[in-house]
């Protein structure tokens, strides 16, 4: 069996990881760049987020599988967690490359950010490879950080939405 209110549990703190990493990394980078360029900062900043994101996530799946949750929620948590990390560890080096684009700068010269895309690339080339030939890695790449921007934000919402809602107030009462 499946608690899925332990799995709603852990994706909300993925959706809270995903969404601090990303405003701790772009924050950190903005406040950087007062005192040096982007490229530096950004080579500053990404190693210490991406290290601090693997912990956290390796932190909770640590947790849920020394909890005392059934066996099958524990495999789905790793299962979810081997689907996620590379989505989870987007969020900060997205927010290098939001801030590089609205600076006109070219984020392909830091060297965090190209580590990063060579361990990606590790891991999509061989997928690529195995599903098709010519510019599938190209596509699958593109296809990654689209994704991977795109589960981060929803799964943000998600969180952040009943927030909202308790911050504007009950709904109106409607009349019959």
């Amino acid at each position: 069996m499946i608690s899925l209110g332990h799995l709603k549990r852990r994706l909300g703190q993925y959706a809270a990881l995903w969404m601090g990493s990303f405003l701790l990394a772009g924050a950190a980078i903005l406040v950087g760049m007062i005192f040096t360029d982007l490229i530096a900062v950004a080579d500053l900043v990404l190693p210490v987020m991406l290290l601090a994101v693997t912990l956290g996530m390796g932190a909770g799946l640590v947790v849920s599988l020394l909890s005392n949750e059934t066996l099958g929620t524990k495999l789905a948590l790793l299962g979810l967690s081997v689907l996620l990390i590379l989505p989870l560890l987007w969020a900060p080096v997205s927010a290098a490359v939001g801030i590089a684009f609205f600076a006109d700068r070219s984020i392909e010269y830091s060297e965090a950010y190209a580590t990063f895309q060579i361990g990606v690339a590790q891991v999509l080339f061989p997928l690529s490879q195995a599903f098709g030939q010519g510019d599938l890695f190209g596509w699958a790449w593109t296809a990654f950080q689209w994704v991977s921007s795109v589960v981060g934000f929803a799964s943000a919402l998600a969180n952040i939405w009943p927030m909202i809602r308790r911050l504007l107030g009950p709904e109106p009462a409607t009349e019959a």
